[in-house]
């Protein structure tokens, strides 16, 4: 059996046009008012500096760089976001029964994603469906290590303290797959509504899983 599992977000519990349709969007009409509202924050005039400016952060916006000080700046916008009521996390329906089902079979669940922790946490905490983060026992951004690197998931299955072959990882992204693989960890290819279609010979041997209900 495999005792923990570590989800990606986008296109694995999270519908991709949630991700690029709302959450992107939402956070570029937002940029320059945010930026100047809260330019004594240290923490958005770190992101700021740290992309060189707000036209920067837009240019990698437009170009889904996957920058960690450009994730803590959305993640802060997105943060203000959802506090205003404007924004409210999606899942698939299938995610929230299995998180529990997860958690009563005593299985870890981490969620390892490119958008900032703060960014994860606001997501699952708003759901339809409640607050998801409870079923959730920790979270990794690329502050952790690139995804596509497999040192990050050899750190992943450090703070699991676990060897890696005992957790399971979930993405619907090949590349991160085979970086987690070669990490030796367990790997599921997320098949979901809106996914680009990925062919056998290019999801590289990783069984599919269309529901997190095959995930006994």
């Amino acid at each position: 059996m495999t005792p923990a599992i570590l989800l990606d977000i986008e296109g694995t519990t999270t519908p991709i046009d949630f991700v690029h349709a709302v959450l992107f969007p939402y956070a570029r009409q937002r940029l320059a008012e945010f930026v100047a509202a809260h330019a004594s924050d240290p923490e958005v005039a770190g992101a700021v500096a740290a992309l060189t400016g707000p036209a920067e952060a837009l240019r990698l916006m437009d170009r889904d760089v996957k920058s960690t000080p450009l994730k803590t700046l959305q993640g802060l916008i997105w943060k203000d976001g959802y506090e205003r009521g404007e924004l409210r996390g999606v899942v698939f329906p299938d995610v929230a029964p299995a998180l529990e089902r997860w958690r009563r079979d005593g299985r870890g669940v981490r969620i390892f994603s490119s958008g900032s922790v703060l960014a994860q946490r606001l997501l699952f905490s708003t759901c339809a469906d409640g607050d998801l983060t409870r079923f959730i026992d920790g979270y990794f951004d690329t502050t952790t290590g690139p995804k596509k690197d497999a040192a990050s998931y050899a750190a992943i299955a450090s703070a699991f303290q676990l060897e890696p072959p005992r957790i399971l990882f979930v993405s619907d992204a090949v590349d991160e797959l085979d970086a987690a693989r070669a990490a030796g960890m367990n790997t599921r290819l997320a098949v979901r509504p809106g996914n680009p279609p990925v062919d056998d010979a290019d999801a590289h041997g990783h069984a599919a899983v269309r529901t997190f209900d095959a995930i006994a």
